[in-house]
């Protein structure tokens, strides 16, 4: 396989990298000039293709000889974010791959999507056939992430096109719960919100793994959801402090978490802030309720993933 890679610089698309590299790919990873390259190898069938993700031209020059895009580039951010720059980047730069594909007459496609896209299921676990119910948007991230599916679903005509929905994505140089552990295991982390709160886990390896398997097998226009199961925060401090013996953070009564989102929401948006804890993520931790299952991509790909226990203990 001769692959581009958007994003691959990123968490998830560095080990995607690694993983085309070890199976014997060529692959050019597509990144920003003067972006950090420090989670890549070095190594003689990776090269380098420079570009914004709305940048046409250079997208369709980098796809020159390429046979499969794994678009994984995204802004992935809750809370006070730009919503303009997160649009242009997760849906007109979805568009923008498309059409480049399109020219450059590159005919597979990987979407790295989100279980987002299927909105709040309020506790009921849904698989991919699944009718998104939740009126409106909890975030501009799963707006645009929604809108961008679509523009994905409507090239599955014109190209062969196959998504992945991964739950939360946890493994080595998880850059969003990565230094929430590192804090937590030197004792650090003695507050947390919302141990009630629902995260579906797969091991970043375990989701590269399942992109392979369905980029390789799958028919166009195919959907799977990539996740190993779920957990409830205070399941998953609970067994970090056994793995550790430290012990888990005091749980912040809900109503002061209420009152400090608010207070921090008005501060971050006066002084362009990003407060650790916002009405936005508030609402994501008590208020929001996402389950899923990856039984789908486990009958019809072979995919086996870690189990999430497994998982939280080889991140700690």
């Amino acid at each position: 396989m001769k692959a581009l890679v958007t994003g691959a610089n990123g968490f998830t698309g560095s080990h995607l990298v690694q993983a085309l590299l070890d199976r014997g790919d060529q692959v050019t990873a597509y990144v920003r000039r003067g972006s950090d390259h420090s989670r890549l190898p070095t190594h003689s069938a990776l090269t380098y293709a420079y570009g914004d993700i709305t940048d046409e031209t250079a997208l369709t020059t980098a796809m020159q000889g390429i046979d499969t895009v794994f678009h994984i580039a995204a802004y992935v951010e809750l809370g006070l974010v730009n919503v303009d720059r997160m649009r242009t980047v997760n849906v007109e730069g979805t568009r923008t791959v498309i059409a480049a594909m399109e020219k450059a007459g590159v005919q597979n496609l990987l979407y790295c999507s989100t279980i987002g896209i299927y909105g709040d299921t309020q506790g009921k676990t849904i698989d991919e056939t699944f009718q998104r119910q939740q009126v409106g948007f909890s975030s501009a991230y799963d707006e645009t992430k929604f809108a961008a599916q679509l523009l994905v679903n409507q090239a599955a005509s014109r190209l062969r096109v196959v998504s992945v929905m991964p739950s939360g994505i946890f493994g080595p140089g998880d850059p969003h719960f990565g230094p929430v552990v590192e804090s937590f295991r030197k004792g650090k982390l003695k507050v947390w919100a919302g141990g009630d709160r629902i995260t579906g886990i797969v091991h970043v390896d375990d989701l590269v793994d399942g992109m392979l398997r369905a980029i390789d097998r799958a028919a166009s226009g195919g959907m799977y959801i990539l996740s190993a199961g779920d957990l409830s925060t205070r399941e998953m401090f609970e067994i970090f402090s056994q793995a550790s013996g430290v012990r888990p953070p005091y749980e912040a009564p809900k109503v002061v978490v209420r009152i400090v989102a608010n207070l921090l929401d008005g501060i971050g948006r006066i002084v362009r802030w990003q407060p650790p804890i916002d009405r936005e993520r508030a609402h994501y931790v008590y208020d929001r309720c996402v389950r899923v299952s990856g039984q789908k991509a486990m009958t019809e790909l072979g995919w086996q993933p870690r189990s999430p226990r497994q998982t939280l203990k080889e991140l700690l």
